[in-house]
């Protein structure tokens, strides 16, 4: 799977109450909830945001709260990835269940500027900055988180996984 668009670049410790607000974790549909993503953080975020870009954040994404909303908002948003030096660990986990590809690439984050055009090879791991032409290691994910994330999180996995098994009467 690669992933291509343009960096939208935050700090450390970005909680998922600042990803999607608890105002509006009552919304259910993805788009919905994609409108408000980051908006306590980045009020113009949505605005400049378009379908394939990535988070480039430092430590810590998705501190906070467990909510798995946040993962799914910035799916809904239209963001296809996230780099970062170090990723809250529940946040981490909800990426991987809700299909969000998630790369951890220190030196990549440090290499990267808000703007930039990147490239992710998420089967090979490498986070190429396009803009300078430097290129980054990410530590990988095993085989079956990728495929997790490739077929869309957890619950497209289990549905596949079960309709591709014989039926008991």
């Amino acid at each position: 799977m690669i992933l291509r668009g343009t960096a939208h670049k935050y700090g450390k410790n970005v909680d998922t109450d600042v990803i999607i607000p608890g105002r509006y974790c009552n919304l259910i549909d993805p788009v919905e909830l994609g409108k408000h993503a980051l908006e306590d953080l980045d009020v113009n975020f949505i605005k400049k945001v378009k379908p394939g870009d990535l988070i480039v954040a430092d430590t810590n994404f998705g501190c906070g709260s467990s909510r798995e909303v946040a993962a799914v908002a910035l799916k809904g948003a239209g963001v296809s990835g996230v780099v970062a030096k170090s990723f809250a660990r529940i946040f981490y986990r909800n990426c991987i269940n809700t299909g969000l590809p998630i790369f951890e690439c220190p030196e990549g984050v440090d290499g990267i500027s808000d703007g930039d055009k990147i490239t992710v090879d998420a089967d090979s791991g490498v986070v190429t900055n396009e803009t300078s032409g430097k290129q980054y290691k990410s530590t990988q994910l095993p085989p079956f988180m990728q495929e997790l994330i490739e077929m869309g999180g957890l619950l497209r996995y289990v549905e596949r996984r079960l309709s591709d098994k014989p039926q008991v009467a």
